[in-house]
């Protein structure tokens, strides 16, 4: 059995979507998509290794898939295995190459984030499994460092798109400029109404603390250099490299 085999068995049994083979010109591109929507989250292609820019002459099978993450699409095709969307000229879409280069465990994992990436509003509120955010916090509004001193439970704002058994990571703006916390979303919704010059907020939610982090362990210059963050604006997805660290 090939990995293309081993990937439209994983969707098959998943997701119960069949491919669908579109174009008599191409036998062998398959597409899976939404049944609602009728959204595409993944094609498999089988394309010359020339066309890829990759050493060699023979076809070579990839899957096409689209991360939630535009910053996770720009660092997957930094790394071995992975390319820019073929044939895909807009939108976050990556190539995997299906020859082993990507073990099958993380091509599962990133066809999962493309289904729900492409599903509709219904849908990823019903099949989006847990998922892991940066969130940032800023000192000179309240005292994070300390917020956790005496209680290991706390409400904090919440961002869009989180949801309750989501996993955030608590980035400390400047002067710490460093991840510090670990914390497990335990109830969202909350409402709350509050707005000043500085921040507007809608609903809280809250977390509680899984793991604390020296600042010196993940500051800003690491998640620049190391996996690509530049910047923690607001909630947002972590590289899976990150994710592995941070545990």
């Amino acid at each position: 059995m090939t990995l293309r085999d081993d990937v439209i068995k994983y969707v098959k049994k998943k997701y119960k979507s069949t491919p669908e083979y579109l174009w008599r010109r191409y036998p062998e591109y398959a597409v899976f998509r939404h049944e609602d929507n009728r959204k595409w989250f993944a094609i498999i292609m089988d394309v010359p290794r020339e066309r890829l820019g990759l050493p060699g002459e023979e076809r070579v099978d990839i899957i096409n898939v689209k991360p939630a993450d535009p910053f996770l699409a720009d660092i997957l095709i930094q790394q071995k295995g992975f390319l820019k969307g073929y044939h895909f000229s807009k939108g976050n879409w990556v190539s995997i190459l299906l020859d082993g280069a990507v073990p099958l465990e993380n091509i599962y994992s990133l066809i999962d984030e493309s289904f729900l990436a492409t599903a509709s509003a219904q849908k990823k509120q019903k099949v989006r499994p847990p998922k892991e955010w940066i969130v940032p916090a800023n000192p000179k509004y309240y005292d994070v460092e300390h917020m956790f001193d005496h209680k290991k439970e706390t409400e904090w704002k919440q961002g869009s798109g989180i949801k309750t058994g989501d996993t955030v990571y608590m980035y400390v703006a400047a002067p710490v400029s460093a991840i510090l916390y670990k914390c497990k979303v335990t109830e969202t919704d909350i409402p709350f109404e509050y707005a000043d010059e500085n921040v507007s907020m809608k609903a809280l939610m809250k977390i509680k603390l899984l793991k604390k982090y020296n600042p010196d362990v993940f500051p800003f210059d690491v998640l620049k250099t190391e996996y690509g963050i530049f910047a923690v604006r607001g909630p947002r997805g972590i590289p899976h490299s990150l994710s592995e660290a941070l545990k």
